[in-house]
């Protein structure tokens, strides 16, 4: 996953082009506009920096962290506000040891590539570094025929994966869930208070106030 990544830096940003979104795409940067302003954000696997962007036309400052230096190297080099937006390498699973300033998390596209079994003990450790009462986002996609890339197999966790080709001519077999709302409700059920999920017809959001005494099981 994290050489995939790497090698698509480029062409990463293709995925915000595709027409038939343009819709969807409008609502979600409004969505994240409003829902962060003000707030001290923490971005997570932020990518070529393209919801960097957005979160930083309202809150009142954004660390975005992404594991592949290729990737932050694009998003550095977007016109924004150096006094208010930081770039930082780390990864997702083992998060720097923040001194627990943020007050809002958003990860966009990132749910759908964690494996079913390490979801909840992903988000105790995310849960950390937020202050209480802060507001956590993620953003991902709905699988739409046509406009999706096809699942080409599953593993025995119920794990969903994509063939996916580069410009290059490599293939590489990305793991990318597409869960329902139920899943996603019962996925952070004692982790979490205020739940509200949206479903569009390309993504879904899932906002929530982390319960930083949530104990994974």
């Amino acid at each position: 996953m994290i050489s995939y990544y790497a090698d698509r830096a480029q062409e990463y940003e293709r995925i915000y082009h595709k027409p038939e979104r343009q819709d969807d795409l409008r609502w979600l940067r409004g969505f994240v506009e409003q829902t962060f302003a003000g707030k001290h954000v923490l971005e997570i696997a932020c990518g070529t920096g393209f919801w960097t962007e957005v979160l930083s036309r309202s809150a009142a400052s954004v660390t975005a962290t992404d594991i592949n230096e290729e990737v932050l190297k694009i998003a550095r080099t977007k016109p924004l506000d150096t006094q208010k937006v930081c770039f930082q390498r780390a990864d997702a699973y083992a998060l720097p040891a923040f001194a627990g300033q943020f007050t809002g998390g958003l990860a966009v596209f990132w749910w759908s590539h964690i494996p079913k079994a390490r979801l909840r003990n992903f988000l105790v450790n995310l849960h950390r570094v937020f202050k209480p009462g802060s507001v956590m986002v993620f953003i991902d996609n709905v699988y739409v025929e046509g406009s999706s890339t096809p699942i080409s197999h599953a593993d025995t966790e119920g794990n969903a994966f994509q063939r996916r080709k580069l410009d290059d001519g490599s293939t590489h077999d990305v793991l990318k869930n597409f869960p329902t709302e139920q899943e996603l409700r019962d996925t952070v059920t004692t982790l979490a208070s205020d739940v509200r999920i949206e479903f569009l017809r390309y993504y879904w959001t899932l906002t929530y106030i982390p319960k930083l005494d949530g104990i994974p099981t």
